[in-house]
């Protein structure tokens, strides 16, 4: 069981220093939807390769949890849609997969504003 914790701190971890060392050490301003977007892709990519899965197995939570995580359940939604319903799959899959993630995402957005006053 400690293997499995370990695994999530260490991979998380990776994932999290990468995206430090691309905001502090390239030439040019990347900000923090630039790296949003660099990790959903690069988990969709991986994903569609079936090279994240293997990951998943090794460190649980650690893999699943950051934005590459989100990629991942985009692209098994999308060919597992494909799979059964064909092309309208490519549309409908990866929302459906990622569905709840979404709408916690949402449904937290709006209690927080609701709790909280946003600064002008």
């Amino acid at each position: 069981m400690l293997e499995g914790i370990a695994a999530a701190f260490i991979v998380g971890g990776i994932i999290c220093v990468l995206a430090q060392i691309f905001i502090e050490l390239t030439p040019y301003k990347i900000t923090p939807g630039h790296i949003l977007v660099f990790y959903v892709v690069t988990g969709t990519f991986i994903s569609g390769l079936g090279w994240y899965q293997p990951l998943i197995d090794f460190a649980g939570a650690g893999a699943t949890l950051p934005l590459s995580g989100f990629g991942h359940i985009l692209a098994q939604g999308v060919i597992e849609a494909v799979d059964e319903e064909g092309l309208k799959g490519i549309f409908t899959g990866g929302l459906s997969a990622a569905s709840m993630g979404i709408t916690v995402a949402l449904m937290m957005g709006v209690v927080m504003s609701l709790i909280f006053k946003p600064k002008g």
